[in-house]
Parts: structure tokens; C-alpha cells; sequence
């Protein structure tokens, strides 16, 4: 039975929105959301039946704010800003970005602070609900007045308009699918559009899934290199919790008991750590990787910081406020969000250039302390992981580039009213982009390290590496002669994305 997730115009949770995004979980709006949201619609109404002009329910919008609009006409001006509002381009956007957007967007029209009708919230939980994804596009997105092209496409769709996703993933016209599963179109009325598209859902909801994503790759990091140490035949000493005292950042300190734990009971560790071990300090891609692992644990723990906080946020302009008023303001700006976005790309790269040393020195003959050339079965004959290692390179190159941050480079909109834009949601897929190399990154360590563990026989890995070498050895086989590798890195990957490589390592430890 599929999850649930209550919207009662407080704050959601990060794990909130993995579920419904990735786990399809239903979501409901409480009846204390639903008063909330009839109570400021009211305020809007009377509004919108005064002389004077009140921005975004009786005027045009951005550059055009001054244009007062007949009573006659606002229905039209409500369909008008939507419609040509999606005016997104490029490939369609992953359907749980879609849904974590709707979420996000459902969230803030719940908190009773944009002045919505209670069958436009009630609509747009259907669209969650009954699975219909709009389709939204890579590009259109400045992340300032909102991500307005993105959550125009869901927008367009709760019109009835555009094309969405079915719950099958076909593509069809919003009408159909929405007949076909009895959900109402609206009728957007004063107030409505601007409401639906004036927030940082998009860039949020990447947001949230990134850091989801991170936690879990930051842990198999330490992981492959434990394993990596242990195939160079490194030592586990630099990882001790009084050295890390030394210098307390947390993120250090987690990473450093990650890999002594992963290291525990080492067989391998344990046959080099006499006396006749010549072996005075390991190279930094070593000895370094809980500073490097750790560092990037922080800065995931201040974005969470950074999307708690927008996570219990109303953003709307103008928004409706607790006596009625109606106020103009700047909070739909996504600086504060895209800043972390282009923050978090930088360790991703930086963790993902370590592991591709390590790997590296695992090939080399002249560093890895007895190892076959490229780990080759027959070196001369077959190239072993070589070939792998340059596609380590290919993407950690590539992973340089994504962090370069997108948030310093506004261009000016609509005719110089929006003069200064965030970018955030470009600095959302980027990340996203660079979570995925990074992923991939892993794997080929992963790969590399458990072939270099099974060379090592008849020396064996400790308790936790071994049950990580025997997790991938269900889906690879162990050394031998080349074989086409490109699978064998699919299947890693896959490994990884699952949780099935930790989760291994985690029944090993109970």
C-alpha cells in the first residue's frame, strides 16, 4: 500500500518529498489546510470586487503591473499568463522533479498565504494523486518570480491543456488523461495564476532529491575507499578517532569511523602491520579521504540547513498575509537555494577526482605494491581496467566544468523589471548531472577495487569489504580475461543507485 503524506500548510520534511517524487506516495490536504485556503481566497475576493487595483489580482503582471484589468477580462488574463508562461524548450524533465515541483507548489497553496480556491488545491493534489505528470521542459527557468516556465507546464495541465505523462509514462494530451481518471480541469480565476507560478519548487525539489542522493553516495565513497586501501595495501592507523579529534569537523570525524569500521578485522590490513612494513605514511587519495569525504558531509549538512528552511517557507508575490493585506515582495528570489545548488557541485567533483586517483594507483604497477599491470589477467594480451580509468577521467573532467556555479550569471528579463535572476534552477540540473557522474565514478572504484582484493588472495578483505566484493560478484564476475566492461559498470551503478551494496554491508555488520 502506497504511503501517505499529509499537507497541512506546515512545513514538510526532505524524506516527505522523496516519497511522493520517487515513491509515488499519495498525498491529502488536511481540513484545517483547506479552512486556511478559504479564508485568504476571501480576502482576495473582496479585493478583486474593489476600485482600487491590487497587483497580480486586478493588474497585469511583471512589466505590465501598471494595466488595470476589467472584471470582464480576468479570466482571460488568467489563461493568457499561463499559456504563454510555458514557454519551456529542450528535453522533457524526470518525472520525480515533476512531482517533487507539484509537491512543493501544493505545499505553499496550502499555507493559506497565496489566495487560491480550495478546487484549485484540491485539483492539483489529483494531478499527484492520480499519477499525471505534465510535461516540463530542461530550459525556461531564470529561478526569479519563480520557476516560471516549469510550474506553467503543470499549471497549463491543471487548465486541462498541454500534454502530460500517464501513470504508464505514454504521452498524451492533459484532457484525455484527465477525463479518463476524473479529474476536473480549472477555471483559474483572479489571483490564481500568479499563485501557481511564483516559487522555488523546481530548484527545491532537486534540491532535496540531490541531498537525498549524497547521503547515500558519501557512504559508499567511504566504502570504495576502504576498499581501495586495503587492495594498496595502506594502512587503517590514520583513520583513529584521537587524530581526528585533533580537528573537529564532524563530516572528518564520521567518514574517518566509516572507513576504520569497513577496515575492521582486515586480514590483508592485519599482514602488513608489523614491524618489517616499510610503508611510512600512504599517498593523500589515502590517507586524506575522511578530510575530502568529510568536508563534503558539511556542506550537504548546511544545504539541509538550506532547504529545511525553504521547506517551511510561503512563497507567493504578491502574498495574502494573516490580516488580509496583500504585499508585493522578493521572496520568490532564488538565491538562497541556488547558491547551495552550486555549492554541493563542488564537493561531488572534488570526492569523485579522489576515488579516480585511487583507482589509478590500483593500475599502476610502479604504486599499487605488487599488483598486475592495469590489474590485467594477462598484461600485454588484455588492458585490464585501463580503459575504465579513462572514463573516470572523462567524467571527473566533465564534473570540473559542472562546478562552475551558474548562480553568478543573471541576465536581465521582462523589459529590465526582473534585472537581477538567480539561476538556481540551472544550477539544479547541473548537479543533478554531476550527481550521476559521481555515481558512476564509484562504481568503476568499486569494480577496480574488488579486482584488486581478489588478486590479493590468498590474503582475504575484512568482514565489510569482503560482503561489498560478494554483493558485486553477484552481478560481475571475478578476475580473468577481458571481458566488455561497459555492462560490468552498469551493473555497479546499479548496485549502488539500489542501496543493494550498502545494504550488504549492513546485514554483514548485524
Amino acid at each position: 500500500m502506497l504511503e501517505l503524506v499529509e499537507i497541512d500548510g506546515g512545513p514538510l520534511t526532505r524524506a516527505d518529498v522523496v516519497k511522493v517524487a520517487r515513491t509515488a506516495a499519495r498525498v491529502r490536504i488536511t481540513e484545517d489546510a483547506l479552512a486556511s485556503v478559504a479564508k485568504s481566497r476571501a480576502h482576495i475576493e473582496e479585493l478583486a470586487n474593489a476600485e482600487q487595483p491590487t497587483y497580480g489580482v486586478s493588474t497585469g503582471f511583471g512589466a505590465l503591473a501598471t494595466r488595470h484589468i476589467p472584471l470582464d477580462k480576468r479570466s482571460a488574463l488568467q489563461r493568457s499568463l499561463i499559456r504563454s508562461h510555458a514557454a519551456g524548450a529542450g528535453p522533457h524533465v524526470e518525472d520525480e522533479v515533476v512531482r517533487a515541483l507539484i509537491l512543493l507548489r501544493l505545499r505553499t497553496l496550502a499555507t493559506g498565504r497565496t489566495g487560491v480556491r480550495q478546487s484549485t488545491v484540491e485539483t492539483m493534489q489529483e494531478l499527484l494523486n492520480q499519477r499525471i505528470h505534465p510535461v516540463v521542459h530542461e530550459y525556461g527557468s531564470l529561478g526569479c518570480s519563480g520557476d516560471l516556465a516549469p510550474l506553467s507546464a503543470v499549471a497549463l495541465a491543471l487548465m486541462g491543456e498541454g500534454m502530460v505523462h500517464d501513470r504508464t509514462g505514454a504521452l498524451r494530451p492533459a484532457a484525455e488523461v484527465m477525463a479518463e481518471r476524473d479529474v476536473r480541469p480549472v477555471e483559474l480565476a483572479e489571483k490564481e495564476g500568479l499563485a501557481l507560478i511564483n516559487g522555488t519548487d523546481g530548484m527545491l525539489g532537486m534540491l532535496c532529491l540531490a541531498l537525498a542522493d549524497l547521503h547515500a553516495l558519501l557512504d559508499v565513497a567511504d566504502l570504495t575507499a576502504a576498499m581501495s586501501v586495503e587492495a594498496l595495501l595502506g594502512t587503517d592507523r590514520v583513520f583513529a578517532p584521537d587524530l581526528h579529534a585533533l580537528r573537529p569537523h564532524p563530516g572528518q570525524s564520521v567518514s574517518a569511523a566509516n572507513m576504520s569500521r569497513f577496515l575492521a578485522g582486515s586480514p590483508i590490513v592485519e599482514s602488513h602491520r608489523g614491524p618489517e612494513c616499510n610503508r611510512v605514511q600512504d599517498a593523500y587519495s589515502l590517507r586524506c579521504s575522511p578530510q575530502v569525504h568529510g568536508a563534503a558531509r558539511d556542506t550537504v549538512g548546511y544545504a539541509e540547513t538550506v532547504a529545511d528552511r525553504e521547506l517551511a517557507s510561503a512563497i507567493d508575490n504578491p502574498v495574502v498575509l494573516p490580516d488580509g493585506r496583500v504585499e508585493s515582495n522578493g521572496n520568490f528570489h532564488g538565491a538562497p537555494v541556488a547558491y547551495v545548488l552550486d555549492f554541493l557541485a563542488i564537493p561531488v567533483a572534488d570526492v569523485a577526482s579522489m576515488a579516480e586517483r585511487r583507482t589509478d594507483r590500483m593500475l599502476d604497477v610502479a604504486r599499487s605494491h605488487g599488483l598486475p599491470p592495469f590489474l590485467a589477467d594477462d598484461p600485454g594480451v588484455d588492458s585490464g581496467h585501463m580503459i575504465a580509468q579513462y572514463t573516470q577521467a572523462a567524467i571527473v573532467s566533465e564534473l570540473k566544468r559542472l562546478a562552475v556555479p551558474a548562480s553568478v550569471d543573471s541576465i536581465p528579463s521582462s523589459a529590465m523589471q526582473e534585472d537581477h535572476v538567480s539561476m538556481g534552477w540551472s544550477a539544479a540540473r547541473k548537479l543533478r548531472k554531476a550527481v550521476d557522474g559521481l555515481t558512476t565514478v564509484l562504481a568503476i572504484e568499486l569494480l577496480t577495487a574488488a579486482r584488486a582484493l581478489d588478486m590479493r588472495k590468498p590474503l582475504l578483505p575484512g568482514p565489510l569489504t569482503g560482503a561489498a566484493v560478494a554483493a558485486l560478484r553477484e552481478h560481475v564476475e571475478g578476475p580473468g580475461a577481458d571481458r566488455h566492461l561497459a555492462p560490468e559498470i552498469a551493473a555497479a551503478e546499479d548496485l549502488i543507485r539500489s542501496g543493494d551494496l550498502m545494504n550488504a554491508v549492513t546485514r554483514r555488520t548485524a
